[in-house]
């Protein structure tokens, strides 16, 4: 019986990320970058965002999501502590490296689909992850995803990098970060159009160009 529930529900999503697909890569580039700038700005100014010490922000792929080049350099301007993800490709994890300036960011060399990934060190020296015990707590994460809805769900790439991250993240002991969503007003979706299982966390903060959805039993104004 769950065997069969876990297929459908993997083929239900499937389907959505297929038809969202077809509508994101239709999507004009200067759709795209006009509603990024709004979303960063939204972000910029959201009380929970600016009380923060450290945020992680993912780098952009080419198309079909919010672009993030501006929000990640006023992060940095910010004083802010800055991560980005780094997919591990020997075993298929994820983790959050440290971003130390904007040079450090302009070195960094193209990896999976077409996004920068931060190299292993920095000057000489390991660069520091999210889950190092050395490292303070990790505040809000910045997501993507293919598709949201107004229930605060995410669909992903079907990958489960952010979802296993976040469990190993919160297994350890850790808060739970802030976990804000980034989707451009394609990508937003009606209560209960996108399918979740248990093992898909919900955001908090879901941002569009046009409005800021939160759980408000979990943000604090």
């Amino acid at each position: 019986m769950a065997s069969t529930i876990q297929s459908a529900l993997k083929a239900q999503k499937k389907s959505l990320r297929k038809a969202l697909g077809g509508t994101l890569n239709a999507l004009p580039s200067s759709s795209i970058e006009e509603q990024s700038q709004a979303i960063t700005a939204r972000v910029l100014s959201l009380p929970a965002f600016r009380r923060c010490n450290s945020v992680s922000c993912y780098l952009s792929m080419p198309t079909g999501e919010v672009r993030t080049p501006a929000l990640v350099d006023a992060i940095l301007q910010s004083g802010k502590t800055l991560y980005v993800p780094k997919i591990q490709s020997k075993d298929g994890t994820m983790d959050f490296f440290r971003v130390y300036s904007a040079d450090d960011l302009a070195s960094f060399p193209s990896g999976t689909w077409g996004i920068r990934e931060p190299s292993d060190t920095w000057e000489g020296q390991r660069r520091s992850s999210a889950l190092a015990s050395s490292v303070d707590a990790l505040d809000v994460i910045l997501l993507p995803g293919v598709a949201f809805d107004r229930t605060l769900s995410r669909l992903g790439h079907g990958k489960g990098y952010y979802d296993r991250f976040i469990s190993s993240y919160t297994s350890s002991g850790r808060p739970k970060p802030l976990l804000v969503g980034l989707g451009l007003r394609e990508q937003l979706l009606e209560s209960g159009e996108v399918p979740i299982g248990d093992h898909d966390w919900k955001l908090d903060v879901m941002i569009t160009p046009d409005e800021v959805l939160e759980d408000i039993g979990r943000v604090a104004t």
